[in-house]
């Protein structure tokens, strides 16, 4: 609550909040910390991590199988490469996406075998991209609201890698970690790395 306490004189502003009265001089000293508080936030550029950068950390190796290949080929390979999801590649095309939810759900629960059954039969095919200039943001969104854990990053065309929901988990948490480390430095005077 603000009001004014002495009618003589009404440039003497005071604040009562929880029964303390604070004067101007102490409204004023806030009032310029949180001016200071505001400026360093802007100086702050929101750090917003790209698809490109994501593939210069964790790589852009791409492991792709033929459509033609049995299930149980594609599994093997997913195994031996320790990825849970492997891109359908022919003539440079992307084709389609096969993922180990895709055999649990395609093959498993539908009591097929998946040594007869070949990758076209259950591969996705109607696939959800991102292009190396994309944000973490939008790489979220498309995870979320498509129900997606990997997306393929498409550049001209060309399968130049692909990064999981893990992925783009694991840069968010970093990008966080590095505001809190700006803020504290802030809030501690001292200069952030």
């Amino acid at each position: 609550m603000i009001k004014f306490l002495s009618k003589k004189q009404p440039m003497h502003l005071q604040i009562i909040l929880n029964n303390q009265i604070y004067n101007k001089k102490l409204i004023q000293f806030y009032n310029n910390a949180l001016h200071i508080f505001i400026k360093f936030i802007d100086n702050i550029k929101p750090s917003i991590m790209t698809v490109n950068q994501i593939l210069n950390v964790k790589g852009n190796e791409v492991y792709s199988i033929l459509s033609t290949i049995t299930v149980y080929e594609a599994l093997r390979i997913m195994g031996e490469r320790n990825i849970g999801a492997v891109l359908v590649i022919e003539n440079n095309i992307l084709k389609g996406i096969l993922s180990e939810r895709d055999y649990a759900r395609k093959i498993v629960l539908k009591n097929k075998t998946s040594r007869e059954t070949f990758v076209h039969e259950i591969m996705d095919s109607a696939i959800i991209s991102v292009k190396p200039d994309d944000d973490i943001n939008y790489c979220m969104d498309l995870i979320t609201n498509k129900r997606v854990r990997h997306l393929p990053v498409i550049s001209d065309t060309k399968v130049i890698g692909i990064i999981s929901i893990g992925d783009v988990v694991k840069s968010i948490i970093e990008l966080q970690k590095n505001t809190i480390h700006h803020l504290d430095s802030y809030i501690h005077g001292t200069k952030a790395e």
